[in-house]
Formats: structure tokens, sequence, C-alpha cells
């Protein structure tokens, strides 16, 4: 072979890595219409219909009860309490939203319970509460945080409900691991990879694993389903997934204008319409 031809080959082999990498890598998996028709031109309120003077706090059971009665699909976040209890709450430590200084993990429900959510008469429920709530009547998005060695726990946890609940549900995180055991574990359950661009993960993880992270680099480990990004800068890796497939949803919109081109809407502080699409 002259040296033409193995310079050529060689070309030709890199430019099959350089491209088949990073489509292997950020490759989503395939829901089924199904799967994506309760979510599709929804918008769907971010921790329930709360009140920008938090009279309705975030992630309470008035919140969602607000949102159902106004026919919005809710999205909520879970974790565990100390004593291994499924709460819907989004921070991992209680001081902005319940004015405790400690970590919600510390905490045994009965303690967490007795808290007050931004100084109002609500607590924080248990996620069977929300559900009881919801009831089936609109579709929701649930994001698991991350809980470190009890990610698995978690997952089972809420898995189990999930399994005898009577409506539409899909799963999120920003946890690619938490991500992926739901692929392997519940596949018939829709899931999804949350990010943002490389600065929104910076403080709380390394430049490198901030970077990958914003990029959907762990995509191969859990083939999310959806992708929900935040609002504004997307990474080519985001931008990647959209046009392999991935549904695309946006986090946390604040007026009507970023329904265009998007599947699905996370949104806080105005009432849209319903449906956009």
């Amino acid at each position: 072979m002259s040296d033409y031809r193995k310079i050529v080959h060689a070309l030709i082999a890199a430019g099959v890595v350089c491209v088949g990498v990073p489509l292997y890598t950020i490759a989503p998996g395939k829901a089924t219409k199904r799967q994506k028709a309760p979510f599709m031109g929804r918008n769907i309120a971010h921790r329930g219909l709360h009140s920008r003077d938090k009279s309705i706090p975030e992630n309470s059971t008035e919140a969602f009860q607000q949102a159902v009665d106004a026919g919005y699909g809710v999205e909520l976040d879970v974790q565990l309490s100390k004593d291994g209890h499924v709460v819907v709450f989004h921070d991992d430590t209680l001081d902005r939203v319940c004015g405790v200084h400690a970590r919600v993990n510390e905490k045994n429900y009965s303690e967490l319970r007795a808290m007050s959510l931004c100084g109002s008469k609500y607590g924080i429920p248990l996620f069977t509460d929300v559900l009881d709530i919801i009831g089936g009547k609109e579709p929701i998005i649930c994001e698991l945080k991350t809980a470190g060695a009890k990610n698995k726990e978690l997952c089972e946890k809420t898995n189990e409900i999930l399994s005898s609940y009577k409506g539409d549900v899909c799963i999120e995180s920003f946890d690619p691991r938490i991500v992926a055991w739901f692929r392997r574990n519940a596949p018939d359950l829709m899931r999804g990879q949350l990010a943002g661009p490389t600065k929104s993960f910076m403080g709380e993880q390394s430049l490198p694993l901030a970077f990958l992270l914003s990029h959907l680099a762990f995509n191969f480990a859990g083939r999310p389903q959806f992708v929900a990004y935040k609002l504004g800068y997307q990474t080519w890796g985001a931008k990647l997934a959209y046009a392999l497939g991935a549904m695309k949803i946006c986090w946390t919109s604040h007026e009507p204008r970023n329904e265009r081109g998007k599947d699905t809407v996370i949104f806080e502080f105005y009432k849209p319409r319903k449906y956009f699409k």
C-alpha cells in the first residue's frame, strides 16, 4: 500500500472515531409515542403551582393541588429522610425553605413533617401524599435528587411507589447513575437527563466533570429518552442529543415565549396555557 493510501485510510479511521465516539456517547434512548404523549406540548408547573410571595410554598401539597385544579402537569423533587422515607423537597439542606440549618437526610420524617415551608402552614409532604393529590389527573415529572451512597435505595423506593400509581409519570435526574438505574430496572418508565451549561455545575463539581455533565457525556449509561436542559445557552452535546431524537424539555421558564421549539416546558410564577402543540 502506498504511503498516500495509508494516510487516507488513517484519516478515514480518525474521522470515524471522531464522529462515532460522540454519537455513541451522547445518543439518547428512544421513547414510544405512548410514553411521550402525556408530556408533549404541555406546560408543567415547577414544584407545583407555587407563588412568588411564598404564601403557597414550592413542593407543598397546596402547590400541587393548585396545579391539578388548573389543569397543569407537575414537576417535583424526591429524596430520602434519615429514616428512609421518600419525601418531596428540592434542596439538600433545610436552610432556605425551612430556616433550619441541617440536611434533609439528617432528619427523620417525623421531624421534617413538623417543619414549616417558608413560614406557612404547610409541611414537607411524603411522595405518596402528593401522588394521592394528583391522583392520575395530570402528568408528573419526578426528579430524583442525588443521594450518594443511598442512590440505589432512593431509586428502589421511588420505583416501588410508582409501580402502584395509576397515572402518567416520567423520572429525571442530574445524576446519570440514577438515570442508568432506571434504564436497567424500570425500562418501561420514561427517563430523562437533567443538565445545563458547564457553569451551572461549578461549585458542586470539578471543572472536568462539570464539562462532561453539561455535554451529556454519560448518556451512554442511562440512554435518557428526554433531555431537560436549562434555558439559555446549550452545549454542542445538548444540541447533538436533540438532533439524535431526545425529547426536548426546558427549565425553568418565566414567560410564554419559551414554548417555541420545545416539546415540554417547566414553568413557574405565571399561568401559561395548558397545551401549546
